[in-house]
């Protein structure tokens, strides 16, 4: 005999059944995670990309959901992003994570290159996707905001800096501008190569100093981004929830997926990074901006058939929806030391980050609006994509601030920016 159900069993059987996590029922999920952590804590993990993608998935997607379901978090500290973060940089920091593990996914992330598989697929995409009058009209604007939240930040990091810190010069050197050069590899490491040569000491004790800069100032422009997003939710004439000027209609059309097309996506990403790359050796910027460039030109002379702009644009939406937090996870595993940031936290250093990172977001969304953009979008994109670290900078504050759609004018803040503080470090370099 069958026993019916009394009405409240099943509004608990449907409640149940609709709480999913990455699109599957919660109870399934928490299976997966204790399988995968299973096969990680006993040595059973495949090594490559099999192990190091599926622990970066399945946590990242735990710690997005967590995030993102937590009011404190979702509201002010950047919800999902952060916490898929700072919670895989824990579970390094206190070796809760197996040694092995750590190792495949830096590997992963790094040699393996699955941080410039990603950031290749959404760049490529997300110009594709554009209508060519929005790249020429917001394009124009951009590097006005982009100027004016970099010597905005550096002249209040400098003043509080003299304040509360070490001086203005120094201050300037060892926080502002490594904060705003564009992460590690843009900025740090020449910015101390920059600093050995005109200054004497060697590279390593100059990288000593920037490093903390970099990271915690990376803290804060995910912060103030998900600050943003919720000033942007309160206040909706500030910003064009992911378009960057007023009067563009962008329609967003409903996305019929085409696995074929998905293909020449994919294709298309990696083709342009390579030629990026290759152009690299004769013109002295960062491939990723020169793959900006390359992509805005083919966009706007309309040189890509159909089927490559459909197929980028369909990979980019996949990518940006399937591997954001798993990419954050690795970004914690691999970018984020947190010895090293705890190490730096004392009032005075935390007070001039903060005066840094929200005076490149003030400058550049205040003079944004002035030049025609939403100053949201322009605080976002020219003040946060200057002060975080980089491309994996860019991913986060992006995940925080929900608006990944943005990429590509954040990469040109990352990118091209960093070389105006490269000259801007060898200026106050010779002030000393």
């Amino acid at each position: 005999m069958i026993q019916k159900m009394t009405p409240q069993e099943k509004l608990y059987e449907i409640k149940k059944e609709s709480i999913t996590i990455f699109n599957i029922p919660i109870l399934w999920f928490f299976v997966i995670v204790s399988i995968t952590l299973l096969a990680m804590y006993t040595g059973n993990l495949p090594a490559g990309m099999v192990g190091a993608l599926l622990i970066m998935m399945v946590l990242g997607e735990l710690f997005g959901w967590i995030g993102d379901k937590t009011p404190l978090l979702r509201s002010y500290l950047g919800g999902g992003a952060i916490l898929s973060i700072f919670g895989a940089a824990f579970m390094v920091h206190t070796n809760v994570m197996p040694a092995e593990t750590v190792d495949m996914i830096q590997d992963f992330m790094q040699s393996g290159g699955f941080l410039n598989f990603y950031i290749a697929g959404l760049i490529t995409g997300s110009i594709l996707s554009l209508d060519s009058k929005i790249l020429m009209k917001v394009g124009i604007r951009f590097a006005i905001p982009l100027l004016a939240g970099v010597l905005i930040a550096v002249l209040i990091g400098g003043i509080t800096g003299l304040i509360v810190g070490d001086g203005l010069i120094y201050s300037i050197l060892t926080i502002a501008l490594p904060i705003l050069g564009g992460g590690m590899g843009g900025g740090g490491v020449p910015m101390s190569q920059l600093y050995a040569d005109v200054l004497g000491n060697d590279p390593g004790y100059y990288i000593s100093l920037l490093v903390p800069a970099i990271a915690l100032g990376n803290l804060f422009a995910i912060i103030l981004a998900s600050i943003l997003n919720g000033i942007g939710n309160k206040y909706p004439h500030l910003t064009g929830n992911g378009v960057m000027m007023p009067g563009l209609k962008v329609e967003k059309k409903k996305t019929t997926y085409n696995i074929g097309q998905m293909g020449v996506g994919v294709v298309a990403g990696l083709l342009f990074l390579v030629v990026s790359q290759m152009l690299q050796q004769f013109i002295p910027l960062h491939a990723f901006a020169i793959m900006i460039v390359l992509i805005t030109i083919c966009k706007l002379t309309g040189a890509l058939p159909k089927v490559v702009i459909d197929g980028a644009t369909q990979w980019y939406q996949f990518v940006a929806k399937n591997w954001t937090f798993a990419l954050l996870v690795g970004i914690g595993i691999t970018f984020t030391d947190l010895s090293v940031i705890l190490e730096a936290l004392s009032i005075q250093y935390v007070i001039i980050i903060a005066s840094i990172v929200i005076g490149a977001a003030i400058g550049a969304g205040f003079v944004g609006k002035l030049v025609g953009l939403y100053p949201i979008e322009a605080a976002i994109t020219s003040g946060l994509g200057m002060a975080n670290m980089g491309g994996t900078g860019d991913v986060s504050v992006l995940a925080a601030a929900k608006r990944m759609e943005l990429m590509p004018f954040c990469q040109i803040a990352s990118t091209l920016g960093a070389a105006f503080i490269i000259f801007l470090a060898s200026i106050f370099a010779g002030l000393l």
